[in-house]
């Protein structure tokens, strides 16, 4: 098997390294950022991307979003995610087969880690437990699906004002505002009806999950 590491903090990337050598894995490249990876990756045709959640440019989500673009150029590529917390962001978009989705703790367990590497590797889907918990949880709360602007419009309906108030209120258009509600709608779930009055029903979402 033939890996590419991506991960910044150089101390685990050299584990990793050593670790897989261990279980005669070979590491093809091992780099810190993820336009670095996304290059080894196109040089080298590994099967296998371990790839770290937080990393250079942004030290934000680059890593998963590089597993994302990864999925999307090489079909055949298995990755394996690798976070410190769970990330939600763009998980549901790398579950399926060849992926993989583990905690950084769980690499303290090395038969747990390889398992996972093989599994991966062979078309398999690897998801750490609290991920599952946390996603199924989140599924369960429409509104957490709301970005934070989507989520100030609808608590200010739920105060009772008018597009223009809220418009004025949030510094934005009421085009903007539009916008948004629109979106909150799609959001939830609440699809145009004759007999239904969408903006009372997103606030009474909103009340009845207590926000």
């Amino acid at each position: 098997m033939r890996v590419v590491i991506a991960e910044d903090s150089v101390l685990l990337r050299e584990g990793l390294i050593r670790l897989l050598a261990d279980g005669a894995i070979e590491t093809v490249a091992a780099v810190g950022d993820a336009l670095s990876l996304i290059e080894a990756v196109a040089e080298h045709q590994p099967d296998l991307a371990i790839v770290d959640v937080r990393m250079p440019p942004t030290n934000t989500d680059d890593g998963l979003r590089a597993a994302v673009e990864l999925r999307a150029l090489h079909p055949k590529l298995a990755v394996l995610v690798l976070s410190q917390y769970v990330e939600e962001r763009y998980a549901s978009e790398l579950i399926g087969p060849g992926v993989g989705y583990l905690l950084k703790e769980r690499v303290a367990d090395v038969e747990e880690f390889f398992d996972a590497v093989h599994r991966v590797a062979g078309g398999g889907t690897v998801i750490d437990p609290d991920v599952v918990m946390q996603l199924l949880s989140r599924a369960h709360d429409p509104l957490d699906r709301l970005t934070p602007r989507e989520s100030e419009v609808l608590s200010l309906m739920a105060e009772g004002r008018s597009n223009t108030a809220i418009a004025a209120r949030l510094g934005v258009t009421e085009g903007a505002v539009e916008k948004h509600i629109s979106g909150i709608f799609v959001k939830l779930g609440l699809d145009a009806a004759p007999d239904d009055h969408r903006r009372v029903l997103a606030v009474l979402t909103y009340l009845r999950i207590g926000r």
